[in-house]
């Protein structure tokens, strides 16, 4: 039998592909899924709006999302105009969710008109669905959140933007990574969860059954943007993109879907 399937024309090209096949199979080598994380200091007011040389920053995300052509973008210290802009102008579906400072909504400044300040989360599948919430744990002037979108692929894309470790936020930072460690659980026992976000702190929030990748190699604020996904996504690989017009470079973390 095995002779006379040989001496078929072609057969040794068919047999050839099916061994690739069930290699792919073996090793979960089938779809690709990229998030990339930025933190763009938008707001007008912190101390690293110098850098940003707006509307530099926004021209970098944009070149920067069209190198890459990630699966989604999250963003933090963002303004709901520009990254707007930045969605319209990549071709993406975007969701934003605004952050309340000094107990109201902040506007962006310097210049006006660009909406409030918050972050965002950017797909190129369709958003079936949105849920954010402030942190229960808050320390400082500004309240901090997450935002989650549940796309039509069915994958889960997550951001927030913790509590720095200052002695005034410390307890806020540690609350709110233990309250983001249990909503991302809950989440995966539902569906792949990707996580992104400037967690201000070098210790992961990530759950037990999930990896971690950071920014550890970037010249800017090393170690604090972090990705995070469930067993969903395998085989990550972490890549720092230098940024020009902010505090912190493009954390990149591609990975295969099993």
């Amino acid at each position: 039998m095995v002779r006379r399937c040989a001496e078929r024309p072609g057969s040794a090209v068919l047999l050839l592909l099916a061994a690739v096949g069930c290699a792919l199979a073996l090793c979960g080598c089938g779809s690709t899924y990229t998030l990339m994380q930025m933190n763009l200091c938008l707001s007008g007011l912190a101390g690293c709006y110098a850098k940003v040389a707006y509307p530099a920053v926004v021209e970098e995300a944009v070149a920067r999302i069209r190198e890459a052509h990630p699966d989604a973008v999250t963003f933090n210290e963002a303004c709901r105009r520009d990254v707007a802009e930045i969605a319209r102008r990549t071709g993406y579906h975007l969701r934003f969710s605004r952050v309340i400072y000094r107990g109201r909504r902040l506007r962006c400044v310097r210049p006006g008109g660009r909406g409030l300040f918050g972050d965002a989360v950017l797909t190129k599948a369709a958003v079936a669905r949105t849920d954010n919430h402030d942190f229960r744990a808050q320390a400082g002037i500004e309240r901090r959140r997450w935002l989650c979108v549940t796309t039509r692929a069915g994958i889960d894309v997550c951001t927030a933007h913790l509590n720095t470790r200052s002695s005034v936020e410390v307890a806020g930072n540690d609350a709110q990574c233990a309250e983001l460690r249990a909503l991302l659980a809950r989440r995966a026992a539902a569906r792949p969860v990707i996580f992104g976000g400037d967690v201000n702190r070098r210790r992961s929030c990530a759950p037990a059954a999930a990896w971690t990748r950071t920014d550890r190699a970037a010249r800017q604020a090393a170690g604090l943007q972090h990705v995070y996904g469930s067993g969903a996504f395998g085989s990550p690989s972490a890549e720092v993109v230098p940024a020009a017009h902010t505090d912190h470079d493009v954390l990149l973390v591609r990975v295969h879907r099993s």
